[in-house]
């Protein structure tokens, strides 16, 4: 907290704005000498240098807004990406929520939506450095965004037409934390859900959260961003959208696309390899929609257990991520190499499901000398491992 106080300051604050961002640790201890030197106290040379650093690396999911920001390393590695908590705040404009409690605001990224979406914001944290950082990042918005110290559970409600929860899923502190068990989240899963039940509500929860534990009359949305599945959104009420109970919202770059279903979807039917190979998007898998992606392809399972598809249509979605067969071969090292050299291959992508294999090792093996560019599955196959050469295929703009 005393590293706050000294940044908090005019003086602080226009120190870190003169500073610029600080992408290296080079950078970090030359800035650190040269501030030192100057007569700065430790306390604030500290604080000054970490958020120029930290604001380096926050421009991946801030933009722009990262160079006017105060983070903790915690807050930002938890943050919300912006653009994907502006689709959270056009989700409550379009439900015509006027005033959301942000209960568990962190560094305040999904407030930061809210508020820039005109919704006025009530929001709290438990951690005071973090909420007084919250604080300062929300007050370009004035009394249409306030935040206070202060637990989920204790927050006041009253006069909140929609909440947005996104409980701890690690142990508390500003830099390192670990992971904690559902069990163990803060504000809990029974009491988030039981909000839930009575006022429409987003709570925001690792992708990887058991399905059988979500509530079985919400909404359930996997997010990617960029090829990474970033979360999973439990919406309720006038948040949930009717005759939705699964979606997968895929968004890569300033495009977005979404599938729903009324529930999981009925696997598509095995086949042999064919002339083409899907991998499927993470939040579809999540979401258990692949049946429907293989349907809209033509498109089977290459396996039952394991998440390629497979067909001979030249299609492709925004839901997968393509790729033409060359060869198929043994998934042993000798076999590869004679068909990496056959088709002149130097630049390797390897992609593997079903094997227990590290893609990293498996490369030291391979003789790649070539000029041209393919990508490599290691797949297992019904009760064997199999090899398969292929080329990406890319979606027509």
């Amino acid at each position: 907290m005393s590293e706050l106080r000294a940044l908090l300051t005019p003086a602080g604050l226009e120190l870190l704005d003169g500073l610029g961002p600080i992408d290296t640790t080079a950078e970090v201890a030359r800035a650190v000498s040269r501030l030192r030197a100057a007569g700065h106290s430790p306390d604030l040379v500290s604080a000054v240098v970490g958020q120029a650093h930290l604001r380096a690396k926050a421009t991946a999911k801030f933009g722009p807004f990262a160079a006017r920001m105060l983070f903790t390393r915690a807050g930002l590695e938890q943050a919300t990406r912006l653009g994907v908590a502006a689709r959270h705040a056009g989700r409550m404009r379009q439900a015509g929520l006027t005033r959301v409690a942000d209960l568990g605001c962190g560094i305040g990224g999904d407030a930061l939506a809210f508020a820039g979406a005109g919704l006025d914001v009530r929001a709290v944290d438990a951690d005071e450095v973090t909420a007084a950082i919250a604080a300062y990042n929300l007050a370009p918005f004035g009394d249409a965004a306030t935040v206070a110290h202060a637990t989920a559970e204790d927050a006041e409600l009253d006069g909140c037409d929609a909440v947005w929860m996104d409980p701890a899923r690690r142990t508390a502190g500003h830099s390192e934390t670990r992971r904690v068990s559902a069990d163990d989240y803060s504000p809990s899963l029974d009491w988030a859900f039981d909000v839930a039940s009575r006022i429409p509500t987003g709570v925001k929860l690792g992708p990887a959260h058991d399905r059988d534990a979500l509530p079985v009359d919400a909404e359930a949305q996997w997010v990617s961003a960029d090829g990474s599945v970033v979360e999973l959104v439990v919406w309720t009420g006038a948040l949930a959208r009717p005759g939705v109970r699964r979606a997968a919202l895929v968004m890569r770059g300033d495009a977005s696309h979404e599938l729903t279903g009324a529930g999981d979807a009925p696997d598509a039917a095995t086949r042999e390899l064919g002339a083409y190979l899907h991998e499927p998007d993470g939040a579809v898998i999540r979401a258990r929609l692949i049946g429907d992606v293989a349907r809209s392809l033509d498109a089977g399972m290459l396996d039952p257990r394991i998440a390629y598809l497979t067909s001979d249509a030249a299609l492709t979605s925004p839901f997968v991520q393509s790729f033409r067969v060359r060869e198929t071969m043994a998934a042993n090292p000798k076999a590869i190499n004679a068909v990496l050299a056959a088709n002149d291959i130097g630049t390797l992508e390897i992609k593997k499901r079903g094997v227990d294999v590290d893609p990293a090792a498996f490369r030291k093996k391979l003789t790649l000398r070539g000029s041209q560019t393919a990508t490599l599955f290691l797949v297992r196959i019904g009760d064997r491992r199999h090899a398969v050469l292929a080329d990406r295929v890319h979606a027509a703009a």
